[in-house]
């Protein structure tokens, strides 16, 4: 790894006023060694850390900057909308813009609640869920993260999954007991599980495809499966697409599917790189939040001026699908490029993609749930990281976290990161 003097610096002086010298526990690289470096800045595909060296970037910010980091569009509108202040905590004209856009883009959404993270959407999302219904259990599936909220951090996938220990200390138990937890992508399990708690089971919360386990695809029929089950149960259909909503179309995993939940929820790049989140589904279910109804919901900065600023531009230069459809262009050629590097190099490599999202696992069978992705080679794979960012190219510091790509990368970058791939493993073999 390139790890320069200033970095080292940097994170000796973090170490001693942040725990683990990090704000966000997967960018310490402890799955798979060494120090992070810092990044002075980025533009386009590409990040510079502290001592000039330049990343081909994969991370993306964990998926917001999908037209690349500082696009010209989402850094003029937030210096627009500075000028007129940071923060009102009152009704500014970009919230029913967002809304509009938001509703556009997914048909399923009538009515849409802005919030702060991706975290406090899913939370609320289940909040109401629960309320309109009268129901205390919701089900969710092993791999998917949803937020660090008490109640779903329960064999949760991302930086929980990384440190081998999904749940978490400081969760009582009592919170957690409505919670139940079944594998992916396993209908039958879903079916006896409803069955088994008739009636207590207020929503079946879910990452349509599943991006903090890697990435995860769902089986043929079972989306629309759970969709069937929870329409017989009365029971709440939620898709978490804080990652997949503009990313995998600009329809999000629902458009692609065609499946219509009945909550969603969003963040990432509707924030267009900004701390931002949102939920939003049928208006009688939305009708229960506060001010019109009796589950309560609030937040200072929730529609924050400059976030959606941020997001509306992001959203602008996405609704006409013309972005997606040069992000499956990069990602076939990126897909058939890894797989061919795979070949040569003679090892095991299950790459798994769905339009700008992948993630190549290290062994030799497809990956359709948690279970399936612990038996990869996190050894190899950690390998593989160090050879990768020592030619410059910056790929997820864990081997459960997805990819991405931007429309700002060319096929140059993705022909040198095929380059580099292609050496590392090579490497590796040797």
């Amino acid at each position: 790894m390139r790890l320069t003097d200033q970095s080292k610096e940097l994170f000796a002086a973090s170490l001693k006023h942040i725990p683990g010298g990090v704000n966000s526990p997967v960018r310490a690289f402890r799955a798979v060694g060494g120090e992070p470096f810092f990044v002075d800045r980025a533009k386009g595909a590409h990040i510079w850390d502290v001592d000039g060296n330049d990343y081909i970037d994969y991370v993306g910010t964990w998926g917001p900057a999908i037209l690349g980091h500082a696009y010209p569009d989402i850094i003029d509108a937030v210096k627009k909308a500075a000028d007129h202040g940071t923060s009102f905590g009152i009704p500014n004209p970009f919230e029913p813009r967002m809304a509009k856009l938001i509703k556009d883009l997914f048909p399923s959404v009538d009515k849409v609640r802005m919030c702060n993270s991706g975290t406090e959407a899913c939370m609320s999302a289940i909040r109401v869920a629960r309320g309109a219904t009268g129901r205390d259990k919701i089900i969710k599936f092993d791999g998917c993260y949803h937020g660090h909220t008490d109640s779903l951090l329960v064999k949760a996938g991302s930086g929980a999954l990384t440190f081998g220990n999904p749940d978490s200390a400081g969760v009582p138990k009592e919170f957690t007991q409505h919670t139940v937890v079944l594998p992916y992508n396993d209908a039958d399990a879903v079916a006896q599980a409803l069955e088994a708690n008739k009636d207590q089971v207020a929503a079946i919360i879910l990452e349509p495809i599943v991006g903090n386990a890697g990435l995860i695809l769902p089986k043929d029929g079972f989306l629309q499966k759970l969709r069937e089950l929870t329409s017989q149960h009365g029971t709440l259909l939620i898709f978490d697409e804080v990652m997949t909503g503009f990313r995998v179309s600009k329809g999000g995993a629902q458009e692609l599917y065609g499946i219509k939940p009945d909550l969603t929820c969003f963040g990432k790049i509707i924030g267009g790189g900004l701390p931002v989140g949102a939920f939003g589904g049928r208006e009688d279910i939305m009708n229960y939040l506060a001010p019109v109804g009796p589950v309560y919901q609030a937040g200072t900065l929730s529609g924050n001026p400059l976030a959606m600023a941020a997001g509306i531009a992001a959203l602008e230069a996405l609704k006409s699908g013309e972005v997606h459809q040069r992000l499956e262009q990069l990602g076939v050629r990126l897909e058939a490029g890894m797989k061919q590097a795979a070949a040569d190099a003679n090892l095991d490599v299950t790459f798994q993609r769905c339009g700008s999202m992948f993630c190549g696992y290290f062994g030799k069978d497809p990956v359709y749930n948690l279970s399936d992705a612990m038996k990869c080679d996190r050894d190899l794979f950690t390998r593989y990281f160090h050879g990768m960012l020592e030619r410059g190219v910056y790929v997820a510091p864990s081997q459960f976290e997805a990819g991405f790509i931007s429309a700002a990368h060319s096929e140059e970058d993705i022909d040198k990161t095929i380059e580099a791939a292609a050496e590392s493993m090579k490497h590796i073999r040797d």
